[in-house]
């Protein structure tokens, strides 16, 4: 079992250095290092090829030269060889005012295999030249012309072997090729240290972090602890951070809802029981004939119908089970007048209920999730005239806006406060009043989304609030959202 073990602990380790970020980026630092000294060693071969034979060209030169400054241009046989020996060539021609004379030269010169002229090459010509002479046989003897030096005459000829050029040539090569390696071991050894410290450590902090704050999130020592750094490295180490807060108090605050729902749909289960028997009661209680029971029977009986309703509706959206729309056409204006008989005005009349819908205005929707929507719509706008005790009025108006059904939905309250705008459709959290669940309005944009549809907050300020509910047509295939986008681009183009 341990040799498995250590068996799988080894295959990790290779697959590790396979997929390392480090040990790619050494191994391509010196690919790179290596690919950039083929390059410097290419045009370098050929300049070491043309200096060596400009050399061999200045030796010949000299021993012609020598052999100018003796009578008549003649010397013995012995000393001719001692100069063809020493300028290392078979024989030397200096063409000098228009005259082509053969200064030195061996009694049998060997045959010549190549030619190559150095006045006028170029350096494509003398990079082909070198690696011809690089991958050459030896014991080639060539003929090489060129510019005599300081102007000592038009052009010198010389020939000579290859052989003692192809292996200096070889020599060179190696000791480059060696240095190459070294350079480049040295420069990626520099490189990888740099870019591992800067960058490769950094990301790998990062990388880690992620996926052990993913395997447990909900851990505090598992957020990233930023470090000082002001580059991206250490932007990102503070986004990071504070993404990571983010999702931690977004999963607490959700397992907090969890709960806080759980007790909800609990505590409503039982409070619903209770108010069904206080519905048997309220029966028995209509049935008495004193005046006074007579007039607060209805109230009574409206009241503990809200509380049931109220409670179906939470545990309604605890369960998240809400079926789906019903759609038939159906008109609007009767609906809105049913709405009034459950929104709960006051008896007094100080809210008055304004139905300005057309009475041809008609829709297809689910007509019990629109009478929802505006019957959660209608009580919040009850709640917050009365929030200031005094009069007002709701008005409710539709229209049909291109292949849409606006409803507009206008209280004279005092309007929404900036943290409740900031959570509007939020459960529990977009509450407009002190003691509210927010289950209303969540529950409202619910089932406008399940329509294609939406709610908005059109104006709200000390005047009142306006909320627009917005209904697709039966012929439309495009969401609220999704046409609003379409019309504001329209727009711009049209401005342009």
């Amino acid at each position: 079992m341990a040799e498995g073990e250590g068996g799988a602990r080894t295959g990790r380790w290779r697959l590790g250095l396979a997929q390392s970020l480090s040990r790619r980026l050494l191994v391509l630092t010196i690919l790179f290092v290596m690919l950039s000294e083929v390059l410097i060693f290419v045009p370098s071969i050929a300049n070491f090829r043309k200096t060596w034979l400009e050399q061999n060209l200045g030796a010949a030169q000299i021993a012609a030269l020598a052999l100018e400054a003796t009578p008549d241009n003649m010397v013995s046989p012995a000393l001719q060889q001692e100069l063809l020996e020493n300028a290392q060539v078979f024989a030397v021609s200096l063409h000098r005012d228009n005259q082509h004379r053969l200064m030195l030269s061996e009694k049998m010169p060997p045959s010549i295999d190549a030619t190559y002229d150095l006045r006028d090459a170029m350096p494509t010509t003398l990079i082909m030249d070198a690696f011809h002479t690089l991958f050459s046989r030896d014991g080639r003897v060539i003929e090489v012309t060129d510019f005599p030096r300081f102007g000592a005459g038009d052009f010198i000829e010389i020939v000579i072997s290859e052989t003692p050029l192809r292996h200096a040539m070889l020599h060179y090569g190696a000791n480059i090729f060696w240095l190459s390696i070294v350079i480049s071991v040295m420069t990626a050894g520099l490189v990888y240290l740099v870019l591992h410290l800067v960058f490769v450590r950094p990301m790998r902090r990062i990388t880690e972090n992620m996926v052990a704050f993913r395997k447990n999130p909900e851990d505090a020592r598992r957020v990233i602890a930023p470090s000082d750094r002001e580059d991206e490295i250490g932007v990102a180490e503070r986004e990071l951070g504070a993404m990571q807060r983010e999702i931690r108090a977004t999963l607490n605050q959700q397992a907090r809802l969890a709960s806080l729902g759980a007790a909800v749909s609990k505590i409503n289960h039982d409070l619903r029981n209770i108010l069904a028997n206080a519905q048997l009661i309220s029966d028995r209680i209509g049935a008495v004939n004193d005046p006074t029971v007579q007039h607060l029977a209805p109230r009574l009986f409206a009241s503990i119908d809200r509380a049931i309703d109220l409670c179906t509706r939470t545990l309604r959206f605890g369960r998240a089970d809400e079926e789906p729309p019903r759609r038939a056409r159906f008109a609007l204006a009767p609906l809105v007048d049913e709405v009034r008989e459950l929104v709960g005005l006051p008896i007094d009349g100080r809210i008055q209920w304004v139905n300005e819908v057309p009475a041809d205005l008609s829709l297809v929707a689910d007509r019990d999730h629109l009478f929802r929507i505006l019957l959660n719509l209608g009580r919040n706008a009850v709640q917050a005239i009365e929030g200031v005790n005094r009069a007002g009025e709701i008005r409710i108006a539709g229209h049909l806006a291109s292949d849409h059904v606006h409803i507009d939905v206008s209280d004279t309250g005092p309007g929404l406060p900036d943290k409740a705008r900031a959570h509007l459709f939020v459960p529990f959290a977009g509450s407009a009043r002190s003691g509210g669940t927010g289950l209303g309005l969540a529950i409202a944009d619910e089932l406008a989304r399940g329509h294609g549809g939406a709610i908005d907050v059109l104006t709200t300020g000390e005047k009142g609030t306006t909320f627009r509910v917005c209904i697709p047509a039966e012929d439309s295939m495009l969401d609220c959202r999704e046409a609003e986008r379409q019309n504001a681009s329209k727009l711009g183009v049209a401005a342009q």
